[in-house]
């Protein structure tokens, strides 16, 4: 098993603000654009036959097309630090 992340061991010793971010994020999760982003996910999985399978994230690009993608590189992509939340658009055809 993996060590803990710095985050991790954080919400473990302080089980108040452990709450507090899972109450926080189901609000979030509850949201209907969230559902709908799920959704259309989860739709897209299963139609390139990876869904249930594990393995990598369909990803979005800034034009709105979607691509497999490695997990770590998609959900380590937040925007923060002047990073673009989706991956830059690809120029088809070459």
């Amino acid at each position: 098993m993996a060590a803990k992340s710095r985050t991790a061991k954080y919400y473990a010793a302080n089980p108040e603000a452990r709450r507090r971010r899972v109450r926080r994020q189901a609000e979030i999760n509850r949201r209907p654009s969230e559902k709908k982003k799920r959704r259309d996910l989860a739709r897209e999985r299963r139609k390139r036959g990876i869904m249930g399978k594990g393995g990598k994230d369909v990803s979005h690009r800034s034009d709105g097309s979607t691509f497999l993608e490695s997990p770590s590189v998609n959900r380590g992509r937040q925007g923060a630090g002047g990073k673009p939340k989706r991956a830059p658009a690809t120029k088809r055809g070459k």
